[in-house]
């Protein structure tokens, strides 16, 4: 019996991605200047409004234009008509940030963890991107409105920031994707425009330029601005907030969460850093034949450098028992704060470039999560 699995997107343009890009760019504008940092950035933004809040701590002499990061940010998502209601020119910014807590300073100083928590990492062999398939497409869906919208206007020249997608996927009983069932995208517009050029727009230009052809069929149902219409988006549609789209960001809802979310926290903040490291060994152990499918969970203490746990599961594919597989990363990766921010280069202003269309399965060299260096490590193993 075959099944059905599906995954969404938000684009740069959806509020709380807004609120990501801006909590990111904050956090890359600080370590151009002070790559030791403490950065937990939050964003909040709704009609004419950002506020912006959170713990900051830098060295003596840094100097942040915040307003200019965060109406430079807003501009280049796309926000620059007054009749958005939102837009980088007018509207209003209230900073409330101020220095991180000295209790948390001190576990983090001596290299310990910077909060406690779970995190967990997740690759397959269902697409090159060793993603879920439904993620991986849905990313790239509204990643394609969005390069239309600032690279080829002239082609849906209607278009506006928000937009949404989410795409079904069957499955075979043995977990093969077999087909697209379901795309539904949902995009902000111009006013006067018919629902019926956008639909057949979006189809062509969109959906057919990024699916396969070969995962299409005549069974294949589309859903484009299902309500009927989509003019109002973005903050003033819909308030924003940084952090609320964690499984966008992750696996689609395919792998777990730990609950913790990335944008606006520098890599002491083991919900990121960790996150990534995770990532990282779950891509080499399939990457290196050890396994089709793995998961890798890790968690720590506030304040304690080692993980307390390491826990794999690949799904009955592993070529040696997952327990062998814990053992293996606990004795080959550096798996402390410390270890994983030099191993992976995260002091370094990369993460606006995250904070929308995923933080895994793309092919960006600074992305250096997604690299396969751990391969020659684990093919040691292979049996």
């Amino acid at each position: 019996m075959s099944y059905y699995f599906t995954s969404e997107s938000v684009s740069e343009g959806h509020p709380d991605k807004v609120c990501d890009a801006i909590s990111d760019s904050i956090l890359d504008a600080i370590f151009a200047q002070d790559p030791h940092a403490r950065v937990a950035c939050e964003t909040f933004v709704t009609t004419g409004l950002v506020l912006v809040g959170g713990e900051i701590t830098v060295k003596e002499g840094v100097q942040i234009d915040y307003h200019k990061v965060i109406r430079n940010t807003i501009k280049e998502i796309g926000y620059t008509k007054a009749e958005y209601k939102f837009d980088a020119e007018s509207c209003g910014i209230l900073n409330t940030i101020h220095r991180q807590s000295a209790d948390i300073a001190m576990g983090v100083d001596t290299g310990g963890a910077g909060d406690q928590g779970i995190m967990f990492g997740y690759a397959c062999d269902q697409t090159p991107e060793l993603m879920p398939m439904p993620i991986v497409y849905a990313h790239k869906l509204v990643q394609k409105l969005a390069d239309i919208r600032k690279k080829n206007l002239k082609l849906m020249p209607y278009l506006r920031p928000d937009a949404k997608s989410q795409v079904t996927i069957e499955y075979s009983d043995d977990h093969k994707p077999l087909r697209v069932d379901t795309v539904v995208i949902s995009t902000q517009h111009d006013a006067h425009v018919k629902q019926s050029k956008i639909k057949a727009d979006i189809i062509e230009n969109v959906i057919k330029k990024v699916i396969p052809a070969r995962l299409l069929d005549k069974k294949t149902k589309y859903h484009v601005n299902p309500t009927g219409r989509f003019e109002i988006g973005g903050p003033h549609g819909d308030s924003g907030l940084t952090g609320r789209k964690i499984i966008v960001d992750t696996y689609g809802g395919w792998a777990p969460h730990g609950g913790g979310a990335f944008s606006g926290k520098d890599p002491s903040k083991v919900d990121r850093s960790a996150t990534y490291a995770a990532r990282h060994i779950a891509k080499n152990v399939v990457k290196s034949g050890l396994a089709k499918e793995c998961l890798v969970q890790v968690a720590y203490a506030i304040g304690v450098a080692q993980p307390v746990s390491v826990f794999v599961d690949t799904k009955g594919t592993g070529k040696i028992a997952d327990k062998e597989i814990s053992e293996i990363i606990r004795k080959e990766v550096d798996l402390t704060p410390k270890g994983i921010i030099e191993r992976l280069q995260l002091r370094r202003p990369i993460y606006r470039k995250t904070a929308a269309y995923g933080h895994f399965g793309r092919n960006d060299k600074d992305f250096t999560w997604e690299q396969f260096d751990l391969v020659p490590v684990f093919k040691k193993y292979v049996k």
